[in-house]
């Protein structure tokens, strides 16, 4: 059988015990239906093989090569990954357009017994709603964006708020970035993946209460954020979290202890300030990071660098800003400003 995605919610109400991705795993790791796992029917070598002799050779002798590469990848996840699958087991089966790949492996599998589906379409169907929802469609709740300096733990008290009654976005969270020049923490997603997860936190909310999103630029890292949520941010109104520029530095200081426990990392982000910066000021800033003195560094770093810019920025908006004082950014005193942040969202909306 097969099944017909009408919306992204579509997904979770079938109810399905796994969610398998034929495809080579160079098509899975650009990005997947959310939860699915990597059973390749062909591998990325065997798929441009089967490609090269349909393109040179025949249809014919590629379907013939294709099925026996494809009967033998079967045999391997049958008695590997799919050797403890239950009769009962219920599985979704797809592939690039949920045709002849997730076909044939969802035969095997029907053979065998188990109530196998796949998805009319494939990944391009769910790729389509996910287009249709971050590029085509508002966002269907009225938008709020958490503001502040640079260092004023707005991820840390954005991540507080459902606690208050309040929904929010972790765009950050979602891109794997912490959105500055000394943001990385990994691997990011891959665009599309980035925007199947927006995507489906976009869709999940709802519209009768307003979404939280922290203030970022139109990318995260190397992660574009897509026009309907980014004209909904620049337009909408402001809850700013100030804190002096001492505590910040402290703040970053503990925060981004990744970054300053790997003094060769430290080194290079700082070296990426060259264009903008005097030389000297550089090597000041390198010296800070190599003696330990970090919140030292943070605090120039926020004073000639970021501060600036976000005033500047700041200075060409014309929308509704509320201001949160923080005079302590101090763990246990992050609750507390997460609440007056959620008060002050209310009165917003």
């Amino acid at each position: 059988m097969a099944i017909t995605l009408t919306s992204l919610a579509d997904l979770a109400t079938h109810g399905f015990d796994d969610i398998i991705d034929v495809r080579a795993p160079a098509e899975f790791a650009e990005d997947h239906l959310p939860g699915a796992i990597s059973l390749p029917v062909l591998d990325d070598e065997e798929r441009a093989r089967v490609g090269t002799i349909y393109k040179q050779v025949s249809p014919f002798s590629a379907r013939k090569i294709g099925a026996a590469l494809v009967a033998k990848n079967a045999s391997i996840h049958l008695l590997g990954p799919l050797a403890d699958k239950p009769g009962g087991w219920r599985p979704l089966v797809y592939c690039w357009r949920g045709g002849q790949r997730s076909g044939s492996f969802a035969t095997i599998l029907s053979q065998i017994g188990w109530r196998v589906e796949t998805l009319v379409g494939g990944y391009k169907t769910w790729r389509g709603l996910v287009v249709h929802e971050v590029y085509d469609t508002p966002v269907r709740a009225p938008v709020v964006v958490l503001d502040g300096n640079t260092g004023s733990a707005k991820t840390d008290v954005l991540n507080l708020l459902p606690g208050f009654g309040v929904q929010v976005i972790d765009l950050e969270g979602l891109a794997r970035h912490r959105g500055s020049l000394f943001g990385s923490v990994g691997p990011q997603p891959s665009q599309k993946a980035f925007e199947g997860a927006l995507a489906l936190a976009l869709a999940g909310l709802d519209p009768s209460r307003p979404v939280v999103v922290e203030a970022e630029s139109s990318k995260i890292g190397n992660c574009r954020l897509p026009p309907e949520i980014w004209k909904a941010m620049v337009a909408a109104p402001r809850v700013a979290i100030a804190a002096p520029r001492p505590v910040r530095a402290e703040y970053l200081a503990r925060a981004y202890a990744d970054l300053t426990s790997d003094a060769g990392r430290l080194a290079a982000t700082v070296g990426l300030l060259r264009p903008a910066h005097p030389a000297e000021v550089i090597e000041q800033w390198l010296g800070l990071a190599a003696s330990g003195q970090f919140a030292t560094l943070a605090d120039g770093l926020m004073e000639r660098h970021y501060d600036p810019r976000y005033g500047k920025h700041r200075d060409r908006m014309a929308v509704p800003l509320v201001e949160v004082a923080a005079p302590d950014l101090r763990p246990e005193a992050l609750p507390g400003i997460a609440a007056q942040v959620a008060e002050a969202v209310k009165r917003l909306v």
